[in-house]
């Protein structure tokens, strides 16, 4: 069995970088814990992928394309396979002043925002700044242990493992033809990263299933405590 593009597939993996055998990445919580590499902004375990749409690097996509549920294997890839080669034009000095025009006091390995381009300090001296918006692994040869654990047929799981990936979980969700339904509870606190990840999961559903043409989704919001006038919920539509 082979997977073919537009396929959902759950993989778990590790990942080490060819030159000191360092974990990198991996899907394993304890594992990054154990290795020093656990961020706690990650969210861990079987991560979706969706094969030939460009959700993760090429070499891995397509490895696993040609695998089947519960393979494992082990892969080579090479810098351009991966994070691709370094690109000496993404290194740029920056002087200091620049950054205290941001706020930003900058340190050796800090990740800073540069009107949306992510960069890595290297090198803070004589008021200027040597900045790099190349990925931190480009240019690294990456060994990769993958194992394929599922595969997603049914529209609504699809959607669902959408929705997972950007830290989303409706209440309801109902999948019918070319159409999604789904709705939040009075419990999930509705934040500005509660709407941004709303529409980036309503942007992956799009980009990632042809057949869905609309997408409804519907919040409900539970009265503050101590608040007694008028009802006791409010519904609101989106």
């Amino acid at each position: 069995m082979s997977f073919v593009d537009g396929d959902f597939v759950k993989i778990e993996y590790d990942a080490w970088r060819a030159v000191d055998n360092k974990l990198v990445y991996t899907t394993d919580e304890k594992k990054a814990e154990e290795n020093g590499i656990h961020y706690k902004d990650v969210k861990y375990g079987p991560q979706l992928i969706v094969i030939g749409k460009s959700n993760t690097i090429q070499g891995l996509d397509k490895a696993i394309k040609s695998m089947s549920v519960n393979e494992s294997k082990k892969i080579e890839l090479e810098p351009k396979d991966a994070f691709g080669e370094r690109d000496p034009n993404l290194v740029r000095i920056m002087p200091l002043s620049d950054f205290r025009a941001r706020n930003i006091n900058p340190q050796v390995g800090m990740q800073v925002d540069l009107d949306g381009i992510i960069a890595v300090i290297r090198s803070v001296n004589s008021g200027r700044v040597v900045v790099d918006a190349n990925h931190p692994l480009a240019g690294e040869k990456l060994i990769y242990n993958v194992k394929v654990v599922e595969k997603l047929d049914k529209d609504e799981d699809r959607v669902k493992a959408l929705l997972e990936a950007s830290s989303l979980a409706p209440k309801t969700l109902k999948v019918e033809a070319e159409v999604v339904r789904m709705q939040f509870g009075g419990d999930v606190d509705k934040n500005a990263d509660f709407f941004v990840n709303k529409s980036t999961a309503i942007a992956s559903i799009f980009r990632y299933m042809d057949k869905i043409n609309k997408v409804f989704s519907e919040e409900e919001y539970d009265r503050p405590k101590g608040n007694t006038g008028g009802a006791d919920k409010a519904q609101a539509q989106a």
